[in-house]
Order: structure tokens, then sequence, then C-alpha cells
């Protein structure tokens, strides 16, 4: 069961009876203080928030955290992330061609943070300076 959402790629769940926080696998999505990174943040709590997700662990993250594919009555909510323009594709540990398809068609139909003329990926951002 979901318990929260902390973005646009992460998760509480109530797994055992412990909360678990879990990033979803292969997507990157902006970050809160980014353009469309509460948008997104939304988005992912439209399809969990509340909800029974079946969670396939795929590994974990550099701090120890479960990294998941994670679906809702049969839809893939990584993918459909991706497919609403609200995440990228983490290139760095994703080569699928299929969810690199669904970016390309969310990208040329201008969905979500495709609508930003000159959008900037996640990991860029967090490289870069901010103000």
């Amino acid at each position: 069961m979901v318990t929260g959402v902390a973005d646009g790629d992460t998760l509480y769940a109530n797994v055992d009876g412990h909360s678990i926080r879990i990033r979803l696998a292969q997507i990157d999505a902006p970050e809160k203080a980014q353009a469309f990174g509460r948008r997104s943040e939304q988005s992912l709590r439209e399809l969990v928030g509340k909800k029974q997700v079946e969670l396939t662990w795929k590994s974990l993250d550099r701090y120890g955290r479960p990294i998941a594919q994670v679906a809702v009555d049969g839809l893939d909510v990584n993918a459909e992330q991706v497919r609403r323009g609200f995440a990228w594709v983490f290139r760095r540990h994703s080569r699928d061609t299929a969810l690199i398809a669904v970016e390309v068609r969310a990208k040329a139909a201008g969905l979500g943070l495709w609508a930003d003329p000159h959008p900037i990926a996640p990991w860029e951002w967090r490289a870069g300076p901010r103000e």
C-alpha cells in the first residue's frame, strides 16, 4: 500500500508493516525545485496515492534504498510517468528501447516537461549551479 509520494520518481509504501522509501527504476523525474517538479509529483500521486501497488525489486541505490518497477492495476507506473511527460528515461540506468520510444513520443507531442522549449534533465540540473 502506498503511504506517500516524495516526488515524481519516489514513493513510500507499507511493506510488511514498515514504511519503505522506493525509487522508481529506469526513470528520473524533475526535482521539486525544478520546472515541472511539482507537476511530476502530482502525477505520481494520482497514479499510486493510497493504492495497492505491485513492486518488482530491481536493485538498491547507492544509499541502500530499493529501486523497483511499480505497477497499479496492471499499469506500468514508471512508463506512465514517462508517457505523461513527467520523467525522463534515466539513460545511465536504462537502455530499454520500448521505454525510450515512449519518451520520444511524449517529447514529439510536447507533453508535460516537453512543453518547455529547453527542458533540463534532472541529472544535469543536480550537477549544475543553482540560484
